[in-house]
């Protein structure tokens, strides 16, 4: 893979292309054409996701801007007892209650205040990522190391009924810190965390199915929808290897049965066994969303090429989701 670019646009086009490696900021105000300032606002979506857990708990926090509004939610999933023991989620005014951070790790400063919730993102020195989490269903203080993390992923690509996305993915990142739900106080130190640093100018409607999971040897990025294979990454011993398309068997009626997601190049087969999950349905008329989000492990094999030697996959903790979006 190439090393990433200095920049999303090179003489106003999208740099389209899979990198390895950091970008300082995902900005499009250099877009040539320019598009209006409505259209703009309407579908330019930019998030910050953090995914992070270990063997006794999974937690997701997320600040999303769509333009015209902003949302942010926070869960913790109990493994063991197989049930959440937080999930919040609140609305708000984007610039006034939100900011999503062009910065994806170095520089990131991405915020939500709304009543009763104070979440942010922020880049520390030397080297990391705190995230902070203070609503009546969970407080969180946590620590994302970056120094020693495996090259991350940089995709940019088009859009179909929109202009282009970029996404910044980072995979096994060391954690500590702590958590508190349901009255029950969790240490985090020797958890895993990865970051998804996303922005693009999107189609009103939006749809993708997605599969992420990462330990200190072997983690994968897998996505199926809007962008392609463009966020397809598999990381094995710190090495980011490019995979291609990604298949996603799976019952939309029945999430929590197993899925089954592989590879067309035959990099990546898996098969991933959900123990509960998060959702999230809301149509507003002129806005709508169906989300799923099941925490669990996968099992199977995956392969840095064709003649590579097949490295067995065990119980690696991890999520899938199947979103649709009229935003």
């Amino acid at each position: 893979m190439n090393p990433a670019p200095a920049s999303v646009l090179v003489n106003g086009a999208p740099a389209h292309g899979r990198y390895a490696g950091r970008i300082a900021r995902i900005e499009w105000s250099g877009l040539q054409p320019r598009p209006s300032w409505l259209w703009r606002r309407l579908h330019h979506k930019r998030w910050h996701y953090v995914g992070l857990g270990d063997a006794q708990l999974f937690i997701g926090v997320a600040i999303v801007d769509v333009g015209w509004a902003c949302s942010a939610f926070a869960y913790l999933f109990d493994r063991r007892r197989r049930r959440l023991l937080a999930d919040w989620s609140q609305d708000g005014l984007p610039g006034l209650q939100a900011g999503v951070a062009e910065a994806p790790l170095a520089g990131a400063n991405s915020w939500f205040l709304g009543p009763g919730a104070r979440l942010s993102l922020r880049h520390e020195a030397p080297d990391l990522l705190r995230l902070h989490v203070a609503t009546r269903a969970l407080r969180l203080n946590a620590e994302l190391g970056l120094q020693d993390m495996a090259p991350p992923l940089l995709a940019i690509g088009p859009i179909d009924g929109g202009i282009a996305h970029a996404t910044q993915k980072t995979s096994a990142l060391p954690v500590r810190g702590w958590a508190e739900a349901d009255g029950q106080r969790f240490v985090l130190d020797g958890a895993w965390g990865a970051v998804d640093a996303s922005s693009g100018l999107l189609a009103r409607t939006t749809a993708w199915r997605w599969a992420s999971a990462h330990g200190p040897d072997v983690g994968f990025n897998l996505q199926q929808g809007y962008f392609g294979n463009q966020e397809n990454l598999l990381w094995l011993d710190g090495q980011a290897i490019a995979v291609g398309a990604a298949r996603f068997d799976f019952d939309a009626d029945r999430p929590l049965s197993p899925w089954h997601i592989a590879t067309d190049d035959g990099r990546v087969d898996l098969v991933f066994t959900p123990e509960g999950l998060r959702a999230a349905n809301r149509n507003l008329g002129f806005a709508a969303s169906r989300y799923v989000q099941p925490v669990g492990s996968f099992t199977g094999t995956v392969k840095s090429g064709p003649q590579a030697r097949v490295r067995p996959v065990r119980s690696l903790l991890g999520v899938t989701e199947d979103h649709h979006s009229l935003w």
